[in-house]
Parts: C-alpha cells; structure tokens; sequence
C-alpha cells in the first residue's frame, strides 16, 4: 500500500511538471489508486481456503487451517499406526491357550474382570469374550492400565496381569513352551497374542484377532502411486507388524515396518525419519497415537478414533475409510496450488495494470471494472477446488 501510495503522488506530480494538465493529473493518479486496490490479494487466500474446506467437508475430511496445506506440499513419507487405522479395531478373541492345571473358565474369569476395566480394543475383546462364557465377572481393585503394555489389577485378592511377554520378561517371569508355541503361531497368521500372569507365573496367552480393513491395501497402492513411502508402526510384536504388512501391500523390511514400540517410541521412530530429511504425515486413531500425530508434519486422525487424537491432529478423516488419507493430501495440495495461482495473478495484474495507469493511458472507470474483474477471477479460480473428485 505504501509503494501504491508514493506511485500515484508521482504520477500526480509528475504529470503536472510535463503536462500542467490537473485534471489530466488527477485522472492518472486516480486511476493508480483504484487498478491497485487489493481486493484480489486480499481474497486470494480465504476464497481458496472456503472452497477447499468446504469441498473437504464434502469428502468427509475436515482441514484446520492454512498451515497444514503448507505442510502437506511436502509429505513423502506416511506412517500408519495400526489397530483402528489399518485395521478395523473390532477385535475378536479367537482362543484362550492354558497351561497344564488351569480351569479355562477361572481364567476367563480372572483375565476379563482385569480387562473389563481397560478401554484398549484388545481388552476389550477379551472381555466380552470372558462374559459370554463365564457370565459377570468380579470386580476388580488397583487397576492399572500401563499405555501399550497391557493392564494388571487385583481380583478376588489374586494380583493377575495381562502383558506382552517383555513386561514378564523385565519381571523375571518365564513363558512356558506350550504358551510359547500359541503365540508364534497367533503371530504367523497376524494376530495379537497377549500373556495373563498371576500367582508369580504365566498361566495362560490369549488369542486376539483384527483384520485389515477393506480399503487399506488400495489406499496404500494410491499413496504410493502419489510418490510417497508407506510406514507401519505398531505396539504389536514385528512378527504381527510384518504379517499385516505383507497383508497390505508394505514392504517388510525394518525401515518400513516398526513392532513392539511404545508410544514413546513411535515417536522416536518419527523424529528418527524427520532427522533423515523425509516430511512424515502421522495417521492414528487412539490415545497413544496423540502425541506422534503431533510430532509428524502433518498429523492425520481417524474419525472412529479418540477424541485425543483429533485434538492432535491437523487433518481428520471423518468416516475412517482410510482411502481418504491420500484424497485429504490431494485436496491439501490442489488448495495450496490454487492460493498460489490467485496471489501471482494478483500482483501480476498489479505489475502490468498500475504502469497503464500511471502513463495516462487508462481510464478510472476502466480501471475500475478491471479491478473488480481481477476480483471475480479470484474467486472463479478458487471455485475450481469444487471439482476435485475422489480418487476412488
């Protein structure tokens, strides 16, 4: 505005030294001061961004601001988490493998009331498992639900955890061969196989089964179709990790496929992966995948998810179908690029208009109309955002 500004006083005052004409002076500056107004500069950002938000809206993806379209231009790199993202999240408990001397149903009755309290997905397979067959289970006391490991409580004055092995293991407490085998064969076919302890012992291993969802592998193909590199992480042993994987359509190798991590160190592996030069989109679901959605560049969310995790996230994929990851980006993208059309054509209209101007060779009323014609092409150009189509 000040650059406009000192080149209509010029134009003013310079006409009156050449010319002396005033009135043709003030028409020339005049003329500077309306082919300049920013109307288009001022609308090339929000019109795009409306239009792109609300075409989101449309598709069932809801975009929180600017910034994260800057960010998506980027993004070579998605990482899944994977219960509830690339799989459904509705668990099922397929087995309850025991060891020699244990009742199946003392069990279930011990394990479930231990996961009745526990809202993880895996918990709460197994507890509807346990009621179905045993009835109501008893409550329990001293719960306490350690983020990605399992949970342990007291039941009945009986203290029992259901863990993954390392938390038996960092406990000093040995697996037995038969529970062993159970849970490398669970693993084989990409199932979730969790330990119950009690007594100072492993008693028994359930069996938990979550299937890739429908959409998964085909959003995979697509994303990397648009030049990125698919990542599974997952709190799940490598062995499930790798079986869905292969499931899916990722690679197998160390780099693309992560098992057994906390939540803490999903993020590692995401700064580890920033730190290589690569701009990482985090797609989750639960609470333990809050703080990577926030560490990512972009930070995508699942609708069926927690509400911790779209707090989190930049982006959320209301219906969690997860081919909408890859439209979410494209429309992120085609958002961006049309931002960028509408600010160039606005200073480059201002580039060749405000010289006409300036020369005498243009007047106000036309000056005008091309102002607002710059205007209504913004907006036009914005509106173009309404066309871009699912990608399946």
């Amino acid at each position: 505005m000040p650059t406009v500004l000192l080149i209509s006083v010029i134009t003013l005052f310079g006409w009156l030294i050449v010319d002396g004409d005033v009135a043709k002076a003030f028409t020339a500056a005049v003329a500077v001061l309306i082919i300049a107004c920013p109307c288009a500069l001022g609308l090339a950002t929000p019109t795009a961004l409306m239009v792109g938000s609300g075409r989101g809206a449309q598709m069932g993806v809801v975009i929180k601001g600017v910034d994260v379209l800057q960010s998506t231009r980027r993004i070579d790199t998605v990482v899944f988490d994977k219960t509830g993202t690339i799989t459904t999240g509705v668990m099922q408990m397929l087995d309850i493998v025991c060891v020699d001397g244990v009742d199946r149903a003392e069990a279930l009755r011990l394990i479930g009331a231990v996961e009745y309290a526990s809202e993880h997905p895996i918990a709460k397979a197994i507890a509807r498992a346990a009621r179905a067959e045993v009835g109501e289970l008893p409550s329990v006391s001293q719960f306490n639900a350690m983020t990605g490991m399992g949970a342990r409580g007291v039941v009945d004055g009986v203290g029992v955890q259901v863990v993954q092995e390392r938390i038996l293991k960092g406990e000093l407490i040995l697996v037995p061969g038969p529970l062993r085998q159970a849970m490398a064969d669970a693993r084989a076919f990409g199932n979730t196989a969790v330990v119950a302890a009690w007594g100072g012992q492993a008693r028994a291993v359930c069996i938990v089964a979550d299937q890739p969802k429908p959409t998964s592998r085909e959003a995979i193909d697509t994303l990397r179709q648009m030049g990125m590199a698919p990542v599974l992480l997952t709190g799940d042993t490598q062995a499930t990790a790798e079986a869905i994987a292969a499931q899916i359509g990722i690679d197998g190798d160390d780099y693309h496929v992560r098992g057994g991590l906390l939540p803490e160190e999903k993020v590692a592996v995401i700064r580890e992966i920033q730190d290589r030069g690569y701009a990482v989109a985090m797609v989750g679901d639960g609470v333990n995948d809050a703080a990577a959605l926030a560490q990512a560049d972009v930070g995508i969310a699942m609708g069926t998810g927690t509400d911790v995790a779209m707090q989190a996230s930049d982006l959320t994929i209301v219906s969690g179908d997860l081919r909408l990851v890859a439209d979410s980006i494209a429309l992120s993208r085609a958002t961006l690029r049309t931002i960028g059309t509408n600010v160039f054509w606005a200073f480059a209209y201002n580039a060749a208009a405000i010289p006409l101007a300036a020369s005498g060779r243009l007047n106000p009323m036309w000056a005008g109309l091309a102002m607002a014609f710059s205007s209504v092409f913004v907006v036009l150009n914005s509106l173009r955002l309404r066309r871009v189509k699912l990608r399946h």
